[in-house]
């Protein structure tokens, strides 16, 4: 017995465009706090989202530059500290 219908093609779709979404406002929130985690799952999503094919290509190429520039960030902050981590 069945309890759930199978997935279709815009079950994918959707859930593609949910990770696009996702990756941009983890990337967006990465520049802010967390960047050393989120920008690498914000990175992940977006790809994950471009290789399902997602509608929303637009937000996931954003999530992908902010989760490289979470990096880069923290890579700015870490040399500018001589730190590990940084803080303001």
């Amino acid at each position: 017995m069945q309890l759930t219908a199978p997935a279709t093609r815009r079950t994918g779709v959707r859930d593609a465009d949910g990770m696009a979404v996702a990756s941009f406002i983890l990337g967006l929130l990465g520049l802010l706090v967390l960047n050393i985690f989120l920008g690498p799952v914000a990175i992940v999503l977006a790809a994950v989202a471009l290789w399902r094919g997602t509608a929303r290509r637009g937000r996931a190429y954003l999530g992908l530059a902010l989760g490289v520039a979470d990096l880069l960030v923290l890579v700015a902050f870490m040399q500018a500290d001589s730190t590990v981590s940084w803080s303001f």
